[in-house]
C-alpha cells in the first residue's frame, strides 16, 4: 500500500457508479487507481492532493463538442480541463477532420459551428499529415493532450472525400454503388481505429461556409434513407453509435431513427439525438419528446437517447450573426450575403424588412427560437443610449416595428452591436423534473464551437451546484451520488468508453471538486484569447474557485486555477480512448 505517484487524502468519494460517496484515500500508480482506502496511504514520494471537506470523482465526460480544429493546434483543451471534464468526445453533427481536404474542412465547419473560416484552415492545412484514420489517431497521440479524447467519424466528413464536394451536396446526385461500398469501408476503418461511430445530421439550416458553395446545406443532409441504412448496418455489425441532428421542420423523420435502432431479436443500435431542450417557442416538446421516446425505445426494443444541456440555453450574437436565423428564409438569406456591406444593404431594403416581420410574426411552423425581441436584450452596442433595453423597448421609444429597431441597429453598428437571449432551459422546475430521466443524456455542452455566442465548459459543474443547492434548501431532485453518476459513469458505459468510474485498476482521470466554490459565478461570462486558432476571442466561464484538482492519466494538470508546467505543450496527460475498451475486475474486455 505504497509506492503510489499521487494521493488523493480524505475526500468525499465517488465512483461513479451510483454507489454512496464516503470518505476515502486514493492512490494512483502508472495511471490507474491503486487503491482506494479508509485509513491513511502512505505518501512518500508521492504528489499529495488535500482533499479534506472536498469532493473527489471521475473526471466528467463531455459528449458532445467540435474540438476537432482546436485540438490540432491547442491540444491542451484547457477550456474544458480548468471545468473538471477528462474526457471529450469531437466528430459530431457529421463533422470531422479525418478524410476531408483542408478547404473541404473549413466550409464544413465554419459557418454552421460559427469558427473562423481562416483558422479552420490554417490548423487543418499545417497539421494533416494523416490520410486514414488509424494515422489521424496516431497524430493526435503525438500531440500533448490535455484531457483524453474519443471521436465520431463524420458523415459529411466522409461523403465530401468520396463524391467531391460539389457531388455531395447537390441534391440531384446521389453515391454510385462504389462510392457507398466506399463510404462503408471508409466508416469501417474509422470503427477499426477505434472511433466511436458515425455523426450525421438533417438538420435543413446547416449551411456550408466559403466562396464556392456558401448556401448548400452541409453533405449529410443531402442523404437518402438508403444511404443512411447502409451505413447503420455497418455501425450495427460493431456495435458503435449513431450520433445524430434531426431536421425540427420534419419531426416525422425520428420516426425512421428509431425504427433503424430497433432491436427485435437482434442488438438495437445505439442513437443519440440532438437535442431534448424545453423550448420557450415551444413548452410543451420536452414532454411529448421524452413520453415518446420511452414509450417506443421499450415497444420496439430501441436505444435511443436524447442529448440535453442541463443549464438555461442562453446565447449572444453579434449583430444578425447568430444560427437561429438559418430557421426562417429572411434570415438565411441574410447569412447567406457574407460580405458586411452588402448585407448591410440587403437588409436595409424594404422588401427585405417587410419578409423580415412577416417571419419573425409567424405563428405557426417548427422554431427552436422564439423570436421574440423583447426577449433580446442588448449588452454592447456603440448607440449607449440602447445598452440594457430589448430590442422591443427600443422600437416603442421609436415608435415603430420590434424587427426595425433590430434590422436599424445591424445595419447602422453591424457586429458592434451585441445581445443576448435564452432559447430554452428557462424554466428550473422543467430542469429539474428531466434532469433524471433515461430517455436523457447530460453530456452535452457543444465545446469548441460557437465561440462567440455560448460557453457551456462549465455545464457539469453548474448542474452539480444545483443539486447541491436543491439538498440544502430541502427539496432534492436528484441525489448527488446520481448526478455524478449521470455526468461520468453513465455516459462512458454507454459510449463503449475506459472513462467514467474510479474502481480498483481505473483510469485515474479524477475531478476535485470544492463545494464551497460552486457558485452563481458559475453562470458569469468573461472572454478569453484562444491561442492557436487565430487567436479568436472566446466566451468563456471563470470560477477558478470550483475544481481544487484536475488529474488526467494520473497527472495533476489542474489546480485551483493553474495549470501545470508544460500542459498543452511539451506534456501529455490525455490519450485517445478507443471504443469498446472499457476496465472490469477481471481484465480487459472489448
Amino acid at each position: 500500500m505504497d509506492g503510489f505517484d499521487l494521493v488523493i487524502r480524505g475526500g468525499y468519494f465517488f465512483d461513479g457508479t451510483g454507489a454512496q460517496p464516503a470518505i476515502r484515500d486514493v492512490g494512483v500508480r502508472a495511471g490507474r487507481v491503486a487503491a482506494i482506502s479508509t485509513e491513511p496511504l502512505a505518501t512518500q514520494g508521492a504528489v499529495v492532493v488535500d482533499a479534506e471537506g472536498l469532493w473527489v470523482m471521475p473526471g466528467l465526460i463531455d459528449v458532445h463538442t467540435h474540438y476537432d480544429a482546436e485540438v490540432l493546434v491547442a491540444p491542451g483543451l484547457s477550456e474544458s480541463v480548468r471545468h473538471g471534464v477528462t474526457t471529450v468526445v469531437f466528430g459530431n453533427c457529421s463533422l470531422s477532420t479525418v478524410y476531408a481536404s483542408p478547404n473541404d474542412c473549413a466550409d464544413l465547419f465554419s459557418r454552421v459551428e460559427a469558427l473562423p473560416w481562416d483558422a479552420v484552415h490554417s490548423a487543418v492545412k499545417q497539421c494533416q499529415t494523416w490520410t486514414d484514420p488509424h494515422r489521424y489517431v496516431e497524430a493526435l497521440e503525438s500531440r500533448p493532450l490535455g484531457p483524453n479524447v474519443a471521436a465520431l467519424i463524420g458523415h459529411s466528413d466522409i461523403r465530401a472525400a468520396v463524391m467531391g464536394m460539389d457531388r455531395a451536396t447537390d441534391p440531384g446526385k446521389r453515391p454510385t454503388p462504389a462510392e457507398l461500398d466506399r463510404m462503408r469501408a471508409m466508416l469501417t476503418d474509422a470503427l477499426d481505429a477505434g472511433f466511436l461511430g458515425l455523426s450525421t445530421i438533417r438538420s435543413s439550416f446547416s449551411k456550408l461556409d466559403g466562396v464556392r458553395y456558401p448556401s448548400r446545406q452541409l453533405p449529410s443532409t443531402y442523404a437518402t434513407w438508403r444511404e443512411y441504412r447502409a451505413l447503420n448496418r455497418v455501425l450495427r455489425d460493431h456495435g458503435r453509435v449513431h450520433q445524430c441532428t434531426p431536421n425540427a421542420a420534419r419531426k416525422t423523420e425520428i420516426g425512421k431513427f428509431f425504427a433503424q435502432s430497433a432491436g427485435r431479436g437482434r442488438a438495437p443500435l445505439k442513437t443519440t439525438m440532438l437535442t431534448a431542450a424545453d423550448l420557450k417557442a415551444d413548452p410543451k416538446l420536452i414532454w411529448m419528446m421524452t413520453k415518446a421516446t420511452a414509450l417506443l425505445n421499450r415497444a420496439i426494443a430501441s436505444d435511443l437517447r436524447w442529448q440535453h444541456l442541463p443549464v438555461p440555453f442562453e446565447v449572444y450574437a453579434d449583430g444578425i450573426d447568430l444560427v437561429v436565423f438559418e430557421e426562417f428564409g429572411s434570415g438565411a438569406a441574410a447569412l447567406n450575403v457574407r460580405d458586411v456591406v452588402e448585407r448591410g444593404k440587403l437588409v436595409d431594403t424594404e422588401a427585405y424588412r417587410r419578409q423580415f416581420r412577416k417571419d419573425l410574426e409567424r405563428r405557426f411552423g417548427p422554431k427552436l427560437w422564439h423570436r421574440d425581441l423583447f426577449d433580446a436584450d442588448i449588452v454592447s452596442c456603440p448607440d449607449a443610449e440602447v445598452i440594457g433595453k430589448s430590442f422591443g423597448r427600443v422600437a416603442q421609444e421609436r415608435g415603430i416595428h420590434p424587427a426595425d429597431a433590430f434590422l436599424d441597429l445591424v445595419v447602422s453598428h453591424g457586429a458592434a452591436l451585441r445581445w443576448r437571449t435564452t432559447i430554452a432551459n428557462h424554466r428550473p422546475y422543467v430542469l429539474d423534473k428531466i434532469a433524471d430521466n433515461p430517455q436523457i443524456q447530460l453530456g452535452f455542452a457543444d465545446s469548441g464551437a460557437h465561440l462567440r455566442n455560448m460557453a457551456f465548459y462549465n455545464a457539469g459543474l453548474r448542474l452539480l451546484r444545483r443539486v447541491k443547492q436543491s439538498a440544502e434548501d430541502g427539496h432534492e431532485f436528484l441525489s448527488l451520488e446520481r448526478a455524478v453518476h449521470r455526468l461520468t459513469g453513465e455516459l462512458g458505459d454507454w459510449y463503449g468508453l475506459d472513462a467514467g468510474t474510479l474502481r480498483l485498476g481505473d483510469r485515474a482521470d479524477i475531478a476535485v471538486i470544492d463545494p464551497a466554490g460552486l457558485s452563481q459565478a458559475s453562470a458569469d461570462y468573461a472572454e478569453a484569447i484562444l491561442d492557436g486558432l487565430g487567436r479568436v476571442s472566446r466566451m468563456v466561464n471563470r470560477n477558478d474557485g470550483a475544481v481544487a484538482a484536475t488529474i488526467v492519466g494520473g497527472h495533476l494538470v489542474y489546480h485551483y486555477g493553474t495549470f501545470a508546467d508544460g500542459f498543452g505543450t511539451t506534456q501529455r496527460s490525455g490519450s485517445f480512448l478507443r471504443a469498446g475498451k472499457t476496465h472490469s475486475n477481471a481484465g480487459w474486455s472489448s
